[in-house]
């Protein structure tokens, strides 16, 4: 299957590498193969642009604001772009577009005042902040956009100038989305680099950076963590999330069922936080079952350039293979495909909505984070059984309860072991909400002003009152 390795362009130009379109498994278009040997000028230029950039708030917030206004006005190129390199519905990429103006927005506007210190000494105490210096920003291929600016939003509103490297299975809509930011801004305070490894590592390491901001897997984000770690640079990791919905038994099943199926099968099934294990009380069991399947069974895939298709395809060969494997590895350990469990017969790296029964509890598809369209419904006998297997789990980022009595369902949510718990919806967050996990799906926080607050570092300031 094509990938999207480097190759060398003709005689006088940059190395390139070729950029493929999910949807027919073909290169469609190139971007720049950066050397990781060019980073030390763009750090030393970002750092040259924090200087100024950090100094003046309000020049900060109209410039963000008015970035804001040309990444919206910049949505009829941008999303088909992102819908081209990473296979989602074109609705959905106009989405992620307007959430990423969105996000520009509120942090553009969010307070960062002074805090004071009462403690009834002769003292006026007071909490200032201070940015950072030069961030390093890595994201992602299945929501470029919007995590690019879940990171650079804090960032650059806190004062702090960002070096922001895509996925190179999707680093043109990023690049495009770069050009559009930057020219609201000051000359070296956004830069996009795109390439191949060791160039995100050498951009983690680099000892001019101050905060490493990455979301990814666990096992790459324990090497960003070891990079960054030599000059204690500060970490903020978004890792996996292997996400359990729990149904109670007063549950109504078709009242719920587009919801949770949805929650697990948006964008293809690759987000962090989508459900990716359903427990079901064994008396309703063959219902959701059935419920999910009649789901899957009718929902459209396609290329998402089609207004017809509900799901696209998978990002990247290497994910299509790591979905097939794990789905093939529960069948024949006896699991049993009520919808989908094969490739559809399109071109590119399509995988049909499947949904599985009877599986195996200790199956990889149940134990590990698929990150694909495929989803493992399991019986429980008892609520505790059911937030035991909820938590028996290496990852904690979400989890949801779904019951007619909500507030029964916020006391299950209670025991969950994750970061958010939604009752009777799942996978959704607000802009000024916190967003973390425990375990292995990540260390800091991101959204709200606790984004915020992850870039910057307090400065006290104490004050004698004479009297």
């Amino acid at each position: 299957m094509p990938t999207t390795r480097p190759r060398r362009a003709s005689a006088g130009r940059d190395r390139r590498f070729a950029v493929v379109d999910p949807a027919t498994g073909e290169a469609f278009d190139e971007a720049p193969d950066q050397h990781p040997d060019t980073l030390d000028a763009l750090v030393e230029r970002a750092h040259t642009a924090w200087r100024s950039w950090r100094a003046d708030r309000a020049a900060r917030t109209t410039a963000l604001l008015a970035a804001a206004d040309a990444v919206e006005a910049a949505g009829a190129a941008l999303a088909p772009l992102l819908t081209r390199e990473q296979g989602k519905p074109l609705a959905e990429s106009s989405a992620e577009v307007a959430r990423t103006a969105a996000r520009l927005r509120y942090y553009a506007e969010l307070d960062q005042g002074a805090q004071p210190i009462t403690d009834g000494r002769p003292v006026r105490s007071e909490v200032r902040w201070r940015s950072l210096g030069p961030v390093a920003a890595i994201v992602p291929w299945n929501f470029p956009l919007q995590l690019a600016s879940a990171k650079f939003a804090p960032a650059l509103a806190a004062g702090n100038t960002v070096i922001l490297k895509p996925s190179p299975y999707t680093p043109l809509a990023t690049r495009l989305l770069g050009d559009v930011v930057a020219r609201a801004l000051p000359e070296g305070v956004l830069t996009i680099v795109t390439g191949h490894e060791p160039l995100g590592a050498r951009l983690a390491a680099h000892p001019g950076i101050r905060h490493v901001t990455f979301t990814g897997s666990a096992p790459t984000g324990r090497a960003v963590a070891a990079g960054a770690a030599a000059s204690l640079a500060r970490v903020t990791l978004e890792l996996g999330g292997n996400d359990a919905a729990v149904l109670l038994e007063d549950v109504d099943v078709e009242r719920i069922a587009d919801r949770l199926f949805w929650a697990a099968f948006r964008n293809c099934g690759q987000v962090c936080m989508a459900v990716k294990r359903v427990y079901a009380p064994a008396r309703l069991y063959s219902q959701v079952v059935e419920a999910l399947a009649h789901r899957a069974r009718t929902a459209v895939v396609g290329p998402g350039l089609d207004p017809a298709t509900h799901l696209g395809p998978l990002n990247n060969a290497a994910q299509l293979s790591r979905v097939e494997r794990c789905t093939a590895q529960a069948l024949a350990a006896g699991a049993r495909a009520a919808a989908g469990g094969r490739r559809p017969g399109l071109p590119g790296y399509f995988f049909a909505p499947t949904v599985l029964a009877d599986v195996p509890p200790d199956s990889p598809v149940v134990t590990e984070e698929q990150f694909g369209p495929v989803l493992p419904v399991l019986p429980y006998d008892s609520v505790d059984d059911a937030v035991e297997a909820a938590n028996a789990t290496r990852y904690a980022l979400g989890g949801s309860v779904w019951s007619a009595d909500p507030e029964r369902a916020e006391a299950v949510a209670e025991r969950l072991e994750c970061g958010t718990a939604w009752i009777n919806h799942h996978a959704e967050l607000s802009l000024a909400q916190p967003f973390a996990g425990t375990k292995e799906s990540g260390v800091g926080v991101a959204g709200g002003p606790w984004g915020l607050r992850g870039n910057l570092r307090p400065f006290v300031v104490h004050r004698l009152e004479e009297t």
